[in-house]
């Protein structure tokens, strides 16, 4: 469904991403893991269309999508979950998934993927009036993810939505990404985690340097061989 084929990326004449080639299905979470500094957010960026591809081709159903501007990316049926929430804090929280979608093909089903957003986070329709900056952590995740599903996507991309959260609340959500990959949603999961990053993935990829150094199936990781090319051992 969604395929980089020998992708070079950067910011400016620093080079990040280098020959980078990943495959990620359709209806399987393909999970990216690597060190700070790995190029992992860049890849994204790349796939978004925030960061130029000075070599290479992004592909979704064949089609290359590499140089399409950010803003057109929702069109395509790709959402993303950005590192760091970025929620407008200033709004309530169901203005922010009424942002979600904004397109015009998407308001007409705004009222019953409200209620599908409910429905997975009840928290959120407790406070579904309340100014999304005074949520706490936990829950501000929640309203990114579920901001994304407003324009049920075909592929949803997530950044690091672990960052920051408690052990507990980690949890919760990985319970959550479980239940959308059941529901045969095709997800790209950016995430330091490593040890529950695979055990819900289909596809794990390893960033080092820049170079996919991993390519394997979830159930053939094993985690000490996996973390000792992480830490470069």
């Amino acid at each position: 469904m969604l395929e980089l084929k020998d992708v070079r990326a950067g910011y400016g004449a620093i080079n990040v991403l280098w020959d980078v080639s990943l495959h990620c299905a359709a209806a399987r979470l393909t999970t990216i893991v690597g060190p700070n500094g790995a190029g992992k957010t860049t890849l994204l960026r790349a796939l978004l269309g925030l960061v130029p591809v000075s070599q290479g081709e992004i592909l979704l159903d064949g089609q290359r999508i590499d140089g399409t501007p950010t803003w057109r990316m929702a069109d395509a049926g790709v959402a993303m979950v950005p590192e760091g929430r970025m929620i407008f804090q200033a709004m309530t929280v169901e203005e922010n998934l009424v942002m979600g979608a904004y397109a015009k093909r998407h308001r007409p089903h705004v009222r019953e993927r409200l209620a599908a957003a409910y429905a997975m986070f009840p928290r959120l329709a407790e406070r579904r009036r309340q100014a999304a900056g005074s949520l706490s952590g936990g829950e501000a995740q929640m309203v990114a993810l579920a901001r994304a599903l407003m324009a049920d996507p075909r592929i949803l991309v997530i950044d690091e939505p672990s960052l920051g959260l408690a052990p507990i609340v980690v949890a919760e959500l990985f319970e959550v990404l479980a239940r959308l990959k059941a529901e045969g949603r095709t997800i790209v999961l950016v995430e330091q985690n490593t040890a529950q990053a695979v055990a819900i993935a289909d596809h794990v990829y390893l960033l080092q340097g820049g170079r996919v150094v991993l390519s394997q199936a979830a159930g053939e990781v094993r985690l000490e061989e996996l973390h000792a090319l992480y830490f470069g051992r």
